[in-house]
């Protein structure tokens, strides 16, 4: 059994649409990072950056943190969503570490400047907006005749990077600017296995979509 420790974030996503598409058991701990459940003493010691997402795998006891790690762990453990394939698996794993070093912490201050805090600094507004346009840009660009970010068949480089792309609107990015990505966005948003990762822990969030 796996015991997720999350919230509603797009990086909480990754690991819940993850262990929803390997279908392995699991059982979610919130953290509520708006009342800073995360500096509890019994979440330090999971993670001790005080950060989530965070899992123990009650089956070895091992503790791991960071998503991208976590991603990668529970590929391994389940044998899914990761190639065997030498050329394969180092496509996913650039395309992994895209998503960690750049698009992530990239879209993360476009929410935070033009989102959660918008007027406070126009050259941070304007910084981050056009970092979110080219990355979408990049992006776009990789799903020209290609149905998933990094092979041909779906992988944790598409879940790492998806959730972050369902906050489109908190990034003022339209995805009709970017089609490839519309298409594969939502085309993922239909799989069963995203749909209900993407309500942990809350039930009632919805996946948004954009308006055609």
């Amino acid at each position: 059994m796996i015991r997720l420790y999350t919230w509603g974030t797009p990086n909480g996503r990754k690991i819940s649409i993850m262990l929803e598409e390997v279908s392995l058991p699991y059982e979610v701990v919130p953290i509520d990072i708006s009342k800073g459940e995360q500096f509890e003493p019994d979440f330090l010691a999971v993670n001790p950056n005080n950060k989530i997402p965070a899992i123990v795998d009650d089956d070895t006891g091992q503790s791991i943190f960071e998503s991208g790690a976590i991603l990668l762990y529970l590929a391994e453990k389940s044998g899914k969503l990761l190639p065997d394939n030498a050329n394969d698996k180092w496509r996913v794993m650039q395309w992994l570490m895209w998503q960690m070093a750049g698009q992530g912490p990239m879209l993360g201050q476009a929410h935070h400047f033009l989102h959660f805090n918008p007027g406070k600094s126009e050259y941070a507004e304007e910084r981050y907006l056009q970092e979110a346009k080219r990355l979408y840009g990049v992006l776009d660009k990789q799903l020209a005749g290609n149905r998933y970010v990094a092979t041909d068949e779906l992988t944790i480089a598409d879940i790492a990077v998806w959730p972050w792309v369902s906050r489109y609107q908190f990034q003022r990015i339209d995805l009709h600017s970017h089609p490839n990505v519309l298409e594969w966005y939502l085309r993922l948003a239909r799989r069963p296995a995203f749909q209900a990762g993407y309500k942990v822990p809350d039930s009632k969030q919805e996946i948004l979509m954009p308006e055609s």
